[in-house]
């Protein structure tokens, strides 16, 4: 009465695992990628939103209604950073010439829940691009 209970799994009981890891993955990746976009523009209209504050403060403290982007950033500037690329998140590009009472485009912004126009942050299906006004 010796029987051998075989060790190890079947190639069947593999490939069952190996199929739920799959579909596990193929539901996880594009969810992840959702996320990810999202974050990313929500930090694009952060930065929107430090651009704006920080041009009020340059136009009322130097009576103009022009101000260049690299007047507002850098370590003793409006904006604390190095300089534009210090803003960028992904492959958005900012105005270099910010004018009072004008709209302007941020492009390069990520399509999917991407995109918003004039000041209300509201995003549109497939725009890779934000307007904002000053």
């Amino acid at each position: 009465m010796n029987k051998k209970h075989p060790k190890g799994f079947t190639l069947v009981e593999i490939m069952i695992v190996v199929v739920i890891i799959g579909l596990l993955a193929a539901m996880a990746i594009p969810a992840f990628q959702k996320v990810r976009t999202t974050s990313q523009n929500k930090a694009i209209v952060n930065n929107i939103r430090q651009i704006q504050s920080a041009a009020d403060q340059y136009f009322l403290e130097n009576g103009v209604t022009t101000a260049l982007l690299a007047d507002l950033i850098g370590t003793d500037a409006y904006i604390k950073g190095v300089d534009e690329t210090s803003l960028q998140v992904g492959s958005e590009d900012y105005p270099d010439n910010l004018t009072q009472g004008a709209t302007h485009t941020i492009t390069g912004v990520a399509a999917g829940s991407g995109g918003a126009a004039l000041d209300d942050f509201t995003p549109t299906a497939a725009s890779t691009t934000f307007l904002f006004s000053l």
